[in-house]
């Protein structure tokens, strides 16, 4: 099997470093405007499997170039790119996955399941973390009940060794961050679709030691469509974001300041927009070059199995990987990708755009992650 994986970037680098790995891969092309410098896991298989190739996403020629002949395309561009990167995979017989990122894109790649079918190819956007793990497992639950009364999902990525005041080290961007925390929730409550404002309903969760107690609060875009897709059968479900305890109330906090608004101020006859600003003055203070990170994750169903009261749910902790050094967002993100990408080239998906939910199956999923150090546990009662 033959790989394209665009973007070559925390997330990309991760993906296909996972691939190039995996028995049956022959060549995993890592493609993008830079690639001169890439990171260290990957470097002891350049020439022995990994290809690096520069390509400017913008430019439809060189994709369409570097998608020739590859069996599956996985993207871990910014979500604005998905689409077109849809089209172009379908155009030329591959499967294609993404890490997703916005929900009317998605709804966009969806409308393009008639020519995916013609050509024959699958594509699956929103297969990272959340969106994408975290919608695999919860359908495994609802799958596994006959009636399903609420869809609980907890998730985040943490420091190993948290700071004050935040407690928190950036694990992608800090755009990606302040986004979730400003964009109203999509839950269902009661059957129905309705929103909430981020950064609230806070709720303790624990988890063995030594992550201990956790504190769980809305934020958007974790579970994309699900909440759609279940509109009227399921009468609750919600995804909320992992920090320890009081992050959440000190970044409400900065929010209902104006600290994240996007509105431009003058200050000194200078205008400026006080997130720019923000995240200039506070992103290096939250990156942590050595690591260390974890991503702690729990996805809850509770409902009835033939008459009488049942619940599902899947527990992951990951950590830094220090040996190659790939952090714990990468793998849970990275490898995700992956195994999707791996899953669609080995025939497990059919032709057409998917969600992760609807076509990958749970054991599988559970068992490529497995296969990578990435345990995510199963328990029922």
């Amino acid at each position: 099997m033959k790989f394209l994986v665009l973007g070559g970037g925390s997330q990309g680098s991760a993906c296909a470093f996972d691939l190039v790995r995996r028995d049956g891969v022959k060549k995993v092309i890592l493609a993008d405007v830079h690639v001169d410098e890439p990171r260290e896991f990957l470097r002891p298989y350049i020439g022995k499997g990994l290809e690096l190739r520069s390509v400017d996403a913008t430019n439809e020629d060189e994709v369409r170039a570097v998608m020739k002949g590859v069996d599956a395309v996985a993207c871990a561009l910014p979500y604005y790119f998905n689409l077109d990167m849809t089209r172009l995979a379908i155009r030329a017989g591959a499967h294609f996955c993404d890490l997703g990122g916005n929900t009317e894109i998605v709804d966009d790649q969806k409308g393009l399941s008639d020519r995916a079918v013609d050509a024959g190819v699958s594509a699956v956007p929103d297969c990272g973390l959340a969106p994408g793990m975290v919608n695999i497992l919860a359908q495994g639950g609802i799958d596994a009940l006959d009636r399903v009364d609420s869809v609980k999902i907890f998730v985040g990525g943490l420091p190993q060794d948290p700071k004050p005041p935040l407690n928190y080290q950036i694990v992608y961007s800090m755009e990606g961050v302040l986004d979730y925390y400003t964009t109203p929730v999509l839950v269902l409550e009661d059957g129905a679709v309705v929103e909430k404002e981020a950064l609230t309903g806070v709720e303790d969760i624990d988890f063995p030691e030594p992550v201990g107690r956790l504190e769980a609060f809305y934020t958007a875009g974790g579970i994309s469509r699900m909440p759609y897709r279940y509109e009227g059968t399921i009468p609750s479900m919600a995804y909320k974001t992992l920090r320890y305890p009081g992050h959440a109330q000190l970044v409400k906090a900065m929010r209902d300041l104006g600290l994240f608004d996007l509105d431009p101020v003058k200050t000194g006859g200078t205008s400026v927009v006080p997130r720019d600003v923000f995240i200039d003055i506070v992103s290096p203070r939250l990156r942590n070059p050595d690591g260390n990170d974890l991503v702690a994750m729990r996805v809850e169903v509770e409902g009835a199995k033939w008459g009488e009261p049942k619940s599902v749910r899947f527990d992951l902790i990951d950590y830094y990987d220090a040996e190659n050094g790939v952090t714990a967002m990468e793998r849970t993100t990275g490898y995700s990708l992956a195994a999707t990408a791996f899953m669609q080239a080995a025939g497990v998906v059919e032709p057409g755009v998917h969600t992760p939910a609807e076509c990958i199956p749970v054991d599988r999923f559970i068992e490529e992650l497995g296969g990578r150090g990435v345990k995510i546990e199963r328990s029922e009662s």
